[in-house]
């Protein structure tokens, strides 16, 4: 299992054997999805509009590149591809499952709050959007660690409490990079004290999971293999 984030909450998921397929998460205007370069694609999956999760001329170009793409998302979110020419479906498969994981409240900052779907990936991998307001978790945990629906300390008392096996920070495009390493070194130091491995993952970098490690229950072995 190869993760690699392309900046905010975008993450790119390579799962190896069995569930062999590639699937991008939440490709959105503050991400940096490099499409010239990516040979595979077999999914997209979208939690919500909002556009930083969701930029649709990033979709169109990944769309023309890869013709049979799956995309998964919302029923609001899949009306407004459709009416740009996008097939987007509201219905999980694939190994892909959906669970409760509603969009945090923004307003007065910013408008109404959004449909939104949490995404769990072959039991291994979780993307909740927008959200500190979910009870599940695979192994892997996408955790949101800033907003301005939310705060730093809530993300960690999430994590905490699901107890992920691993951590990748997204949502953090609000970060300078002095005040993002800082937040990382202290997030690091907590998860470590309670088992939990974080990987704190800049542009476009990568690390590979053993999908093995990650479901076996003896939490001593190593998830890491690069």
């Amino acid at each position: 299992m190869k993760i690699t984030k392309f900046g905010h909450s975008c993450i790119l998921v390579e799962l190896a054997g069995d569930n062999g397929k590639t699937v991008l998460f939440d490709p959105g205007v503050f991400s940096e999805v490099p499409v010239d370069s990516l040979t595979r694609l077999d999914d997209i999956c979208i939690t919500h509009e909002h556009a930083d999760h969701c930029d649709v001329e990033v979709l169109l170009q990944l769309h023309r590149k890869f013709p049979e793409v799956r995309i998964t998302t919302t029923t609001e979110v899949a009306a407004q591809l459709n009416a740009h020419g996008l097939t987007a479906l509201d219905v999980a498969g694939g190994g892909i499952r959906f669970f409760v994981s509603p969009h945090e409240v923004v307003e007065p900052f910013g408008g109404p709050v959004p449909q939104q779907i949490g995404i769990h990936l072959a039991e291994l991998f979780t993307h909740p959007g927008d959200s500190h307001s979910f009870d599940e978790t695979m192994p892997v945990l996408a955790l949101p660690v800033t907003a301005p629906w939310g705060t730093t300390v809530h993300a960690l008392e999430v994590a905490l409490r699901l107890k992920p096996r691993v951590v990748i920070p997204v949502h953090d495009w609000f970060w300078q990079e002095n005040a993002r390493q800082w937040s990382y070194d202290r997030l690091g130091e907590v998860f470590r004290q309670h088992g939990i491995v974080f990987m704190p993952l800049g542009m476009g970098q990568g690390c590979e999971l053993d999908e093995a490690s990650l479901l076996a229950p003896d939490p001593g072995r190593n998830l890491v293999i690069s």
